[in-house]
C-alpha cells in the first residue's frame, strides 16, 4: 500500500487506529522501526493526536523512545522524517520514469502489460540486469500474431478507403472473427462478448505500435484531491491522456511492423477525435437534464442498463440492440426499446411511500432476518463442507512445499512463482469460507431493523419535496432499482440495500441472500 495514502485508506494502518480504540486492545504502546515509511507529509500531525487521546505511547527509535507530546523537538524530527519520505518518494517516481523513458528511446525495449491485438509476446533473451537475469528474469519483444495481425491490416485498410469504424466492426462480426476478447478469453475471464465493437475498432486505429516502434507515455497517472474541503483525505489516482507531443517513440523500429507508418498516419487523418485537453481520448460526458432513474433500470429482454435519452421533449429510457447483438445472444429484442420517464415516476412514488412506511418495512426486516438466520444455520451446521474446505488448504499447503522443493532444485522461478500465487489464492478463499462458516449465526435485532427503519423513512421524507436532482440521489441513495418488461407493459421494482447485507453479515456462500438484499419488490403497470 503506497504511503501517500493517509492512515484511514491504509487497510493495516485503520485497522491499527480501530484497535488502538478499544478498551481491550491487550497493550499500551506502538513501536515503529522506520518513520519515514510509515508518515508521509504532514500524516504523523494528523494520526499522533489519536494516540495522546486513547493513551497509547508511540515508541520511534530515532529519538530514543517514546514520543514526548509536549516536546517541539520530537514533532520536528518526525515532520522531517515526513518531508524525507516525500522527498524519497519522488525521487523514485523520477528515476522510473527516467528509465523507461530511456528504455523506450534508445533500446526500443518492451516494458510489459498487455500485448496489443494483433501481436504475441516472444522471448527477447536474458535481462541486462545480472542480478535479475540470476533470478530467471528474461526479457520480451512483440512478434505479429498469425491470426490477428492480418485482421489489425485489414481494419486499418478497410477504414482508409472511406468505411466508418461501425461498418468494420458490423463486418468483422458478420464474417466470424473473434472480437479482441474472445480471442484471448484467458485475459478477459470478465468480458462475454462475441461481437466487434465500434469501440474496439478505434483504439486499434489509435495505436501507434502497429508501426512497428515502440510509443510510451501515452497517458499519465494525476494525483487528485477527492475532497478539496477536507484535505486530510488525500488524493486519488486519475489516468488522463498526454498530449501526442508528450509521447516517447524508439527510434528504431523495436518490432515487426504490421502497417507502414504512412498507412497509420493516412488513418489518423480521417480520424475524428473527442477531446478536452489533447488529440486523443474521449470527451467528457455532459448532461443538463436530471434523469430521475438514471443507471438504475435494467433491460428485461438483455439484461444491460437503460440510458436516459430526450426525444419530442420528453425524457425516455433507451436499450438499443445491434442486429449482430440480437443475433448471438438469440433474444428477442427490437432495434430500439423506450420506457418514458414520466410514465413511470408516480407508481414507483406510491410504491417507495407504501413499501418503506414503518409497519411494512419493519415486517419486511423481520422476514429477511429469519430467513437469513435459518439459511446461515443450515450453513453452520454443514460439517462435510468445512472438511473440505479443511481438506483443500492442507492440499494447497502440501502443493506449496513441492513448489518450492522444485524451485531449490533449480527449475524455472517464474514458472513456480506463478503456481504458488495461484495455489495461495486458492488457500485464502478457502481459509476466508472456512472462518464464516465457524462463525456462529446471529440474529438481526429489534435495534438494528429500528435503525434501518429510521435511515430509510428519513429519506423517504426528503423524496417527497426535494427537486430533480436531489431526488434523483434520493431514489439511488434508497436502493431503488428497477427492470422494464415491455411485453407485459410492467417495472419490477426493487428496494435493495447493501448496508443491510453487511448488517446481517452475509455469507455470499449462501444462494438464498447476497450482500445486495432485496427488502422489497412489485410488479408496477406502466404505459409505454
Amino acid at each position: 500500500m503506497s504511503r501517500s495514502l493517509p492512515w484511514k485508506r491504509r487497510p493495516e494502518a485503520l485497522r491499527l487506529l480501530d484497535t488502538i480504540k478499544s478498551p481491550s486492545r491487550g497493550f499500551d504502546a506502538v513501536v515503529i522501526g522506520e518513520p519515514q515509511r510509515a508518515f508521509y507529509g504532514s500524516q504523523f500531525g494528523m494520526t499522533f493526536p489519536i494516540f495522546v487521546h486513547y493513551g497509547v505511547g508511540l515508541w520511534v527509535p530515532e529519538v530514543g523512545g517514546a514520543i514526548d507530546p509536549g516536546s517541539d523537538a520530537h514533532d520536528l524530527v518526525m515532520v522531517l522524517y515526513g518531508g524525507m519520505s516525500k522527498g524519497e518518494r519522488n525521487r523514485i517516481k523520477i528515476r522510473v520514469r527516467s528509465a523507461m523513458k530511456s528504455q523506450t528511446e534508445l533500446e526500443g525495449r518492451y516494458l510489459g502489460g498487455r500485448p496489443p491485438y494483433g501481436y504475441r509476446l516472444t522471448d527477447a533473451g536474458p535481462h541486462p540486469n545480472p542480478g535479475k537475469a540470476a533470478d530467471g528474469k528474461r526479457l520480451h519483444k512483440l512478434e505479429p500474431d498469425p491470426v490477428t495481425a492480418p485482421v489489425v491490416r485489414r481494419i486499418f485498410q478497410e477504414y482508409v478507403s472511406g468505411r466508418g469504424m461501425t461498418t468494420i466492426a458490423r463486418g468483422l462480426t458478420q464474417d466470424g472473427i473473434a472480437c479482441p476478447s474472445a480471442y484471448d478469453r484467458e485475459r478477459n475471464p470478465h468480458r462475454h462478448s462475441e461481437v466487434w465493437e465500434t469501440t474496439a475498432v478505434r483504439a486499434i486505429l489509435l495505436n501507434p505500435r502497429y508501426t512497428g516502434r515502440q510509443v510510451w507515455n501515452k497517458q499519465r497517472t494525476d494525483e487528485v484531491l477527492i475532497d478539496v474541503e477536507d484535505i486530510a483525505l488525500g488524493h486519488e489516482n486519475k489516468q488522463r491522456w498526454n498530449d501526442r507531443s508528450e509521447w516517447v517513440w524508439s527510434q528504431q523500429e523495436a518490432h515487426t511492423p504490421i502497417i507502414t507508418p504512412d498507412l497509420y498516419e493516412r488513418a489518423q487523418g480521417r480520424t475524428k477525435i473527442r477531446a478536452t485537453h489533447s488529440d486523443v481520448g474521449r470527451a467528457p460526458r455532459r448532461s443538463v437534464r436530471p434523469y430521475l432513474f438514471r443507471g438504475l433500470i435494467t433491460c428485461g429482454l438483455c439484461g444491460r442498463s437503460m440510458v436516459g435519452n430526450p426525444n419530442h421533449g420528453r425524457l425516455y429510457y433507451r436499450c438499443k440492440a445491434s442486429r449482430d447483438f440480437v443475433r448471438q445472444h438469440e433474444v428477442a429484442h427490437p432495434p430500439v426499446l423506450y420506457l418514458r420517464e414520466d410514465a413511470i415516476v408516480e407508481p414507483v412514488d406510491r410504491f417507495l411511500h407504501r413499501e418503506l412506511n414503518g409497519g411494512t418495512l419493519t415486517a419486511n426486516l423481520r422476514s429477511l432476518a429469519d430467513a437469513h438466520y435459518r439459511a446461515q444455520l443450515t450453513a453452520h451446521q454443514a460439517q462435510d463442507e468445512s472438511d473440505q474446505l479443511r481438506r483443500t488448504i492442507a492440499d494447497c499447503d502440501a502443493k506449496i512445499e513441492r513448489y518450492r522443493a522444485a524451485l531449490e532444485a533449480g527449475n524455472d522461478p517464474a514458472l513456480i512463482a506463478r503456481w504458488i500465487s495461484e495455489t495461495t489464492a486458492v488457500r485464502a478463499a478457502a481459509t476466508v469460507a472456512l472462518r464464516a462458516s465457524a462463525t456462529p449465526p446471529q440474529r438481526l435485532n429489534e435495534d438494528q431493523i429500528g435503525a434501518i427503519v429510521e435511515g430509510l423513512g428519513g429519506l423517504l421524507a426528503l423524496l417527497r419535496e426535494a427537486d430533480r436532482r436531489d431526488k434523483a440521489e434520493l431514489y439511488s441513495r434508497v436502493g431503488l432499482r428497477m427492470t422494464f418488461k415491455p411485453g407485459a407493459k410492467t417495472l419490477k421494482a426493487e428496494i435493495v440495500s447493501s448496508d443491510l447485507g453487511r448488517v446481517l453479515n452475509v455469507c455470499p456462500r449462501i444462494n438464498t441472500m447476497d450482500t445486495h438484499t432485496v427488502i422489497a419488490s412489485r410488479e408496477l403497470s406502466c404505459a409505454v
